[in-house]
C-alpha cells in the first residue's frame, strides 16, 4: 500500500515552499476582500508585495483573544466578528456556509461546502486508516466542530464511520465489540477509558489495532500503554480554526506540517519569528478562502524540527505541543502580558533575550528580569530597570546572563510564585 496521502507529501521542499509563497498574495487580497475584519487588520497592505516570508513577518498577528474580543463586540451584526467570507442569509457574504459551530468563548467557526473542509485526512491516513476501515468517532459532534471535521478526513480517506460522540461509555464499548472497528478517533483519554473498561467486563475489542488521537496532551508513557494493548495511536495537532496543522507519522519522531499551511513560529507577545530549534508560538497562514485568517496565532508553543521526516514526507517538521504562549501573570494587582517583555527588550538592543520571573508570595511578589547580554555596560541594569517601570507600571529587578543561558522552553513571564 502506498504510505503517503498523495505526492504532496514527497515534493521537493523548494517547490512546495515556492507553491505557497506564490499562494500568498492571493490569500492576502482574499482576506482584505472577503473578511472586513481582516480588511481592517491590513489596512494600507498592497497584496500583491507579500510574496515572502520577510513581507509576511512584517504583516500583524492575529491571536485568538482578539477574535473573541471582536466577535463579541460585533455579534448583534455578525456572529463572526467580520471575519469570515462565507455565511448565509444576513450574514456575512449571505452564501457559503454549509455548518456553523461555537467553541468555548464562545467562538463562532464557519464551515465551507470544499470537501474534507479541516484536510483532517492526511493525518488519519498517516494513522494507518484506509479504504474501507470503519472508524469509530468519539469527538464530540454537538456544538464544537471536532467529530465533524474528523468524520469529513475519515470519509475524503474512503473510511465509513460510526459516530460515538463523547460519553455514554458502555454504549461505545458494546459498539466496538458489535461492530468491530478498525480503528478509533477521538481524545487518547477516552480510547484508554475504553480500554481499562473492556478488560474490567471482558468485552472483546480486538478488532481495534490503531487510532488517530487529539485535543488533548499524548505523552509516549500514554502511547506506550496503548501499544502494549495492540492500539498503535498517532496523533495530530488542529484547531477549529485553522484545520489540520501538524500530524505524526509512523517515524513517530515529531509532527509533519500539513500542505496548505504556511508556519512561522513567533516569539511569545511579537510576531517575529524565531530561529529554527527555538522555542515560540505557533502562527499560521491556512490557504482557505472562505475563513481566511493571515498570522494566526494559536497560543501554543512548539518548535522547527531539523531535518526531513524518515518517513519519507519532506514538509517542516515541529516538536508537537509543547505548552501556551499566552503567560499573562497578575503582579501586584496589574496584568503583566508577554508584549511588554518584547517591548523592554526592544528599548535595549544589547539583550538578546530574556524572561521576566515573578517570585515570592502572592501579594508579596517579586519581579526579576533576566537577560542574556554578550557585553553589558555600565548604567544598563539602572536603564533596564527604568523600562520595566514604564512598561509595566512595577518595579523590577534585573539580573544579567551570558547568552543561551536561559532555557529554550518559549517561557517569557514565569510564575515562581508560591500558591500554599
Amino acid at each position: 500500500m502506498n504510505p503517503f496521502f498523495d505526492a504532496l507529501e514527497t515534493r521537493d521542499p523548494a517547490a512546495r515552499e515556492a507553491a505557497l509563497l506564490a499562494a500568498l498574495p492571493g490569500q492576502v487580497a482574499q482576506a482584505q476582500r472577503g473578511s472586513p475584519a481582516m480588511a481592517e487588520l491590513l489596512d494600507g497592505i498592497d497584496a500583491a508585495t507579500i510574496t515572502s516570508r520577510a513581507a509576511l513577518a512584517r504583516l500583524p498577528v492575529l491571536r485568538k483573544h482578539e477574535l473573541l474580543e471582536r466577535q463579541k463586540a460585533r455579534r448583534a451584526a455578525d456572529p463572526f466578528g467580520g471575519y469570515s467570507a462565507i455565511g448565509w442569509r444576513g450574514v456575512a457574504s449571505g452564501r457559503g456556509a454549509r455548518r456553523v459551530y461555537q467553541s468555548p468563548g464562545p467562538i463562532y467557526e464557519p464551515e465551507g461546502t470544499a470537501g474534507d473542509y479541516w484536510r483532517m485526512a492526511r493525518a488519519i491516513y498517516a494513522a494507518g486508516f484506509r479504504e474501507g476501515d470503519l472508524a469509530h468517532c468519539s469527538f464530540s459532534y454537538h456544538l464544537t466542530p471536532a467529530g465533524a471535521m474528523m468524520e469529513a478526513g475519515a470519509h475524503a480517506v474512503g473510511c465509513t464511520t460510526f459516530a460515538g460522540g463523547i460519553g455514554n461509555t458502555e454504549l461505545q464499548l458494546q459498539a466496538v465489540a458489535d461492530l468491530k472497528p478498525h480503528g478509533y478517533i477521538g481524545t487518547p483519554s477516552f480510547l484508554k477509558i475504553l480500554v481499562e473498561k473492556a478488560g474490567e467486563h471482558g468485552v472483546g475489542i480486538g478488532s481495534l489495532h490503531k487510532a488517530m488521537v487529539g485535543g488533548e496532551a499524548f505523552p509516549p508513557s500514554l502511547r506506550d500503554w496503548l501499544s502494549e494493548r495492540g492500539v498503535e495511536a498517532f496523533q495530530s495537532y488542529a484547531t477549529a480554526d485553522a484545520g489540520l496543522i501538524a500530524y505524526e507519522t509512523s517515524a513517530r519522531e515529531g509532527l509533519v506540517l500539513d500542505e496548505s499551511v504556511i508556519l512561522e513560529i513567533v516569539r511569545p507577545g511579537t510576531g517575529e519569528p524565531v530561529n529554527d530549534g527555538e522555542v515560540g508560538e505557533v502562527v499560521v497562514t491556512v490557504l482557505n478562502p472562505d475563513y481566511p485568517l493571515v498570522r494566526f496565532g494559536t497560543g501554543d508553543l512548539s518548535a522547527v524540527l531539523a531535518g526531513a521526516c524518515p518517513s519519507g514526507r519532506t514538509n517542516i517538521r515541529i516538536k508537537g505541543w509543547l505548552g501556551r504562549a499566552d503567560q499573562t501573570a497578575k503582579v501586584r494587582g496589574m496584568f503583566v502580558h508577554p508584549s511588554q517583555v518584547a517591548e523592554i527588550v526592544r528599548r535595549h538592543p544589547e539583550v538578546v533575550r530574556a524572561r521576566l520571573v515573578v517570585s515570592g508570595e502572592m501579594a508579596n511578589d517579586r519581579m526579576t528580569l533576566r537577560a542574556e547580554v554578550a557585553n553589558a555596560p555600565d548604567g544598563l541594569a539602572a536603564a533596564i530597570a527604568t523600562s520595566i517601570r514604564d512598561i509595566t507600571k512595577l518595579r523590577g529587578e534585573v539580573e544579567f546572563s551570558p547568552p543561551g543561558a536561559l532555557p529554550n522552553d518559549g517561557k517569557v513571564i514565569e510564575d515562581a510564585r508560591s500558591y500554599n
